[in-house]
């Protein structure tokens, strides 16, 4: 029997959207991975390193896939439950993690590392990363790109033509440039996202906030049950993530 608009509505209120798994939404929807494996690059890196950080880690959940650390391994995290599940995570990995509100300074010493590193950060802090970061050394990262995922946010908050504009890879490039690094590396993908209910639109909301600030299940129960209805009569609904693959040097001394 098909699910009813409040039994998923209820599902997708009741899901814990702690940390960066997102598992929960396997069968409900899917997304598109870039090509080049950041997962897998991130782990040869850390690897190699002498001393890495991790910026805005989440739940730890990519990081720790690594099988490998250097001896000095730290990551950052602001959110107080993210921040548990990352100690939970990574601490018996031997990665430091350390509660930092995401505004800078950082809290590290100049020079700190050969290896900084992010996965969607949130706030990107250019003069910070090349601050701690040593003479030579790397920041590695995936960022989100523009407009993404724009579809799902317009559905709510109508058109956003200057959200549209921001997190260009271009831009970022060039604001790394001004802060004194050198870009290596500079890739871009567009992928395709199906979200097959409402539940899953629900877990999204409550869980990447800044996409529909102030969201609640109460505030915008009209909206989506017009989006279950549209799902029910025409299938998924189709979004597209945008994302960048982002590697920086700091000039050797």
């Amino acid at each position: 029997m098909t699910d009813t608009f409040e039994s998923l509505i209820a599902a997708g209120a009741a899901a814990d959207v702690t940390g960066w798994d997102f598992s929960w939404l396997d069968g409900r929807a899917t997304e598109e991975r870039p090509s080049w494996g950041y997962a897998r690059q991130l782990a040869d890196r850390l690897r190699r390193a002498a001393a890495s950080l991790d910026i805005q880690t989440g739940g730890g959940e990519v990081l720790a896939e690594a099988r490998t650390f250097p001896a000095t391994a730290v990551a950052t995290e602001s959110w107080p439950p993210n921040v548990l599940e990352a100690t939970r995570l990574l601490h018996p990995r031997g990665v430091v993690v350390v509660a930092d509100p995401d505004e800078p300074p950082l809290p590290f010493a100049d020079e700190g590392f050969d290896l900084v590193t992010s996965r969607h950060p949130a706030s990107i802090w250019w003069d910070e990363i090349a601050r701690v970061l040593r003479p030579g050394g790397i920041y590695f990262a995936q960022h989100v790109g523009p407009a993404s995922v724009f579809e799902l946010i317009e559905f709510f908050l109508g058109p956003q033509p200057e959200a549209r504009r921001g997190r260009r890879p271009e831009d970022e490039a060039a604001a790394a440039e001004a802060a004194g690094l050198e870009i290596v590396d500079l890739q871009t993908a567009r992928l395709r996202i199906e979200i097959r209910d409402v539940a899953a639109v629900v877990y999204l909301l409550r869980k990447v906030i800044w996409w529909v600030p102030g969201f609640t299940v109460e505030k915008h129960r009209d909206r989506l049950r017009d989006l279950h209805d549209l799902i029910q009569r025409d299938g998924p609904f189709v979004a597209h993530s945008t994302r960048h693959l982002l590697e920086a040097r700091k000039p050797p001394a």
